[in-house]
């Protein structure tokens, strides 16, 4: 009867037309002040928590005192967003089970109410269109307010790792792609367009980012990261940020980042995902903890507790890390938000045999909302009822999210304009941004004799392999379902760029995973009336509806059904090699004597032993996006030079694991009986259809009594017959120091644009915290000695290098 009423009255508003969401519940207009504001508690005067004359402090504070213990552990419970609605056509009703948690949990905050994926089973006809998005928040936010007893305001939490994961928005490439463009500006001009449609639609968190160090490519999860280096991933991340966020408290079109995955979750075992993680102390500082402390630096106010354990100790029981390090030593002013159903899954991890002892370790550890609240909800009031929370521990948790909602304007502007996600989600100006994103990822990692850039007259050309023409396999996990038109494949950028005589024959040839060699001499017939073959294999993340997944969404491999995904989360290998009949195809079209361009579209780098010697050309563009099949082809015809680099280094073989670049100098990483050491691509690496020259490196060093600068200048000159991006790399090495250090540790970058014949001069400036080490009590130090500075093109490809000197020792904490 409830869930009736809830459409009938919601329906009754919808019916009239497009809303402009404050006209859903009228604001009054305070006689003494002339104040409009929402009678939230409906006593029919101004409180302090309504005026927004107020300082949020005060607000808080007093909003606090009106409230009980059970609606206080309501804010700190979120929920599972999608089943609180029901679409039929163009008609939106929400459900008993909103009832049931304002009602009896007083929920504050939901978590993918506007997903749609195979997991959620949303669809495109059951899920939320950008503009019934909006008309369901506006709704769900009516609901909130005229139902609960003080009118508090949801919280509405969204995936938005590279794009808003909803119905209709804008796919971008997956983050170690964005990461591939070494361009954090714009990464950051990313992450605001993301935050734009996702606020539009009602949203008022962002998932993102991921800043787990990937250094094991058997991971699932390597796809969501921005590679292997402390160093870049923060800055990557503090660029996202800073693009969800803008200048906080700015509520108009912004999101509130949330970092995930605190912390130590891709240093795993095995490549299993949320393995446990085998790490000391001096590398959860200058490793794990750096890409996290710059975001939090740069204003992020959310973060995730992981899964995962570390030396024994859960990270969401963790009071050391989620208190002690993030809470009191970094200053963090957010809150923490626990991973889908980690609470609860201190019950697995073995130290917490109920439900009630999960939920009061967490608590007290400094988890302060959970997420899926399967815990919380049922065990906090019993809790602080039997003296094992005090509620003075709650009262901090709620605070720090009401903070967030006071300064993000939920309590003065609930609503949004349900005719803003037409103008903004998926505009031209955002899908131009998504193929300037995709082409400033790809990396050129082969280009023999040079092959590319194809000729667009070209007579005719083959487009083969399972990634040539799939919409799914260009995005990676955390995507929505699309329309067939949304998303351009390689084989439509291939036919949209070249001449109107050129020929193109498409052969699918075979899947990623299937055994099927059905499709081969149709490939292999293709490759043969062609004058060139572009082959595009790789992997693939594209969830589909047969599949089975966990409780916390993570998709379960199955034996019995094989679709293309190997990769995305769940998805752990124990090989690198392409999967299914990807490597035999190769070799039969190689057999051939055609020109190949081999273009990789996947998730982790994958094992190209052998291939690299039978193809012409390597391409590799990740998971390019909505639209990466334009982007891959402005690259092939050259009317984009490219300019990605690795962010994570591509292994021989998996015997090789964990190879990464910025080893202990005594590692003995040279050599295997059976292979080299040495990655086959390293990181940083990556060609152009030009060439660069470095010189007249100089390095002035300033010291004063408590700080230390380095300046550095490099000359860079494209000497090639092509405009095009370099990226200047600049790596470090302490030369002598109280403990081991890496053999070279990346401390500063810049892309820049050259024109033909330009020389540019690029200057760095490092400071204490580019030359300090980890000493211990929270102590870092600049000791006083040599350093060398290497100037390149890539980890391996160092041209210009010279050693200063540093007189002084500086300490300081941080």
């Amino acid at each position: 009867m409830k869930k009736k009423v809830i459409c009938s009255v919601l329906l009754g508003l919808m019916v009239s037309g497009q809303l402009v969401g404050a006209d859903y519940i009228k604001p009054k207009k305070d006689k003494k002040t002339g104040i409009s504001y929402y009678d939230l508690n409906k006593n029919g005067h101004l409180d302090i928590y309504e005026n927004p004359a107020f300082a949020v402090e005060e607000r808080v504070r007093a909003l606090l005192s009106q409230m009980t213990l059970e609606e206080k552990v309501g804010q700190m419970l979120t929920s599972l967003g999608w089943p609180m609605y029901e679409r039929q056509g163009n008609t939106i009703c929400l459900t008993e089970q909103l009832v049931r948690e304002i009602e009896e949990y007083h929920t504050g905050s939901l978590w993918g109410f506007m997903r749609a994926d195979p997991w959620t089973q949303r669809t495109l006809t059951t899920g939320l269109t950008p503009a019934l998005a909006a008309k369901a928040s506006n709704m769900l936010q009516k609901y909130a307010i005229e139902h609960g007893r003080l009118g508090i305001p949801l919280f509405l939490a969204e995936e938005c790792p590279h794009g808003h994961m909803a119905i209709g928005t804008t796919v971008f490439p997956t983050s170690i792609g964005q990461a591939s463009t070494w361009n954090p500006e714009l990464i950051r001009r990313m992450g605001r367009a993301i935050a734009t449609e996702a606020s539009a639609q009602g949203a008022h968190i962002g998932y993102g980012p991921v800043l787990d160090l990937a250094r094991d490519p058997r991971w699932s999860r390597v796809e969501e990261t921005y590679g292997e280096d402390a160093y870049l991933n923060g800055v990557m991340g503090a660029a996202l940020v800073k693009g969800f966020q803008g200048e906080f408290p700015r509520t108009k079109g912004k999101v509130i980042a949330t970092l995930k995955h605190f912390a130590a979750y891709g240093w795993t075992e095995g490549g299993h995902n949320g393995g446990s993680a085998h790490v000391g102390n001096r590398e959860m500082e200058e490793a794990i903890y750096p890409p996290f402390r710059e975001a939090v630096a740069a204003g992020a106010l959310s973060v995730m507790s992981s899964y995962n354990e570390i030396d024994g100790i859960p990270c969401t029981a963790n009071s050391n890390l989620l208190t002690g390090l993030l809470k009191e030593r970094w200053q963090f002013k957010g809150f923490v938000v626990s991973d889908l159903y980690a609470i609860g899954g201190l019950r697995e991890h073995g130290v917490a045999d109920t439900d009630y002892e999960a939920a009061v370790k967490a608590v007290n550890t400094g988890v302060d909302s959970d997420l899926g609240t399967n815990v919380y909800a049922g065990q906090l009031v019993n809790a602080v009822k039997r003296g094992d929370v005090q509620e003075v521990v709650i009262n901090k948790a709620v605070s720090r999210i009401l903070a967030l909602k006071f300064h993000m304007g939920l309590f003065d502007h609930p609503f949004v304009d349900e005719r803003e996600p037409e103008q903004v989600v998926a505009s031209t100006e955002h899908l131009e941004l998504a193929r300037e994103v995709a082409r400033q990822s790809i990396i050129l990692l082969k280009n023999k004799n040079e092959l590319l850039p194809l000729n667009k007259k070209t007579k005719t050309i083959a487009v083969i392999g399972p990634n040539a023409d799939n919409i799914y396999n260009m995005l990676g996990d955390y995507t929505a379902p699309q329309s067939e038109s949304s998303v351009v494949t390689v084989l439509d950028g291939i036919r949209q760029k070249v001449s109107n005589d050129t020929h193109i024959i498409y052969a699918k040839g075979c899947a990623v995973r299937d055994s099927s060699k059905s499709g081969f001499q149709e490939a292999i017939e293709a490759a043969r009336q062609s004058d060139v073959v572009v082959m595009v294999m790789g992997g693939s993340s594209a969830r589909d509806f047969s599949s089975k997944y966990e409780e916390t969404g993570a998709a379960k491999v199955s034996d019995s059904h094989i679709s293309d995904m190997e990769s995305g989360e769940g998805y752990d290998r124990s090989t690198l090699e392409l999967l299914g009949r990807q490597r035999e195809l190769i070799r039969e079209v190689g057999k051939l004597n055609k020109p190949i361009v081999l273009v990789l579209i996947k998730g982790r780098p994958l094992l190209l032993e052998g291939i690299e010697a039978e193809v012409d050309a390597i391409v590799d563009a990740w998971y390019p996006g909505m639209q990466g099949g334009n982007a891959v082809a402005d690259v092939l015809f050259g009317d984009y030079n490219p300019a990605g680099r690795l962010t994570i280094s591509v292994p021989r073989s998996v015997g090789q694991l964990p190879v990464y670049y910025n080893t202990k100098r005594k590692g003995n990483r040279s050599k295997y009986i059976e292979e080299e050491g040495t990655p086959r691509y390293p990181f940083g690496y990556g060609l152009s259809y030009t060439s660069f020259n470095y010189s007249d490196l100089k390095a002035e060093v300033v010291e004063a009594e408590d700080s230390c600068l380095v300046n550095i200048s490099v000359k860079v000159r494209n000497e090639g017959s092509r405009d095009g991006d370099e990226v200047v790399q600049l790596y470090l090495r302490d030369e002598v120091a109280s403990f081991t250090t890496p053999f070279k540790q990346l401390c500063g970058f810049q892309r820049i644009h050259l024109k033909v014949g330009e020389t540019k001069e690029i200057t760095f400036r490092l400071d204490k915290k580019s030359l300090a080490l980890y000493m211990q009590n929270e102590e870092w130090a600049v000791e006083p000695g040599r350093f060398t500075l290497m100037l390149g093109g890539s980890s391996e490809q160092i041209y210009q290098q010279k050693e200063i000197e540093i007189t002084k020792r500086y300490t300081f904490k941080m």
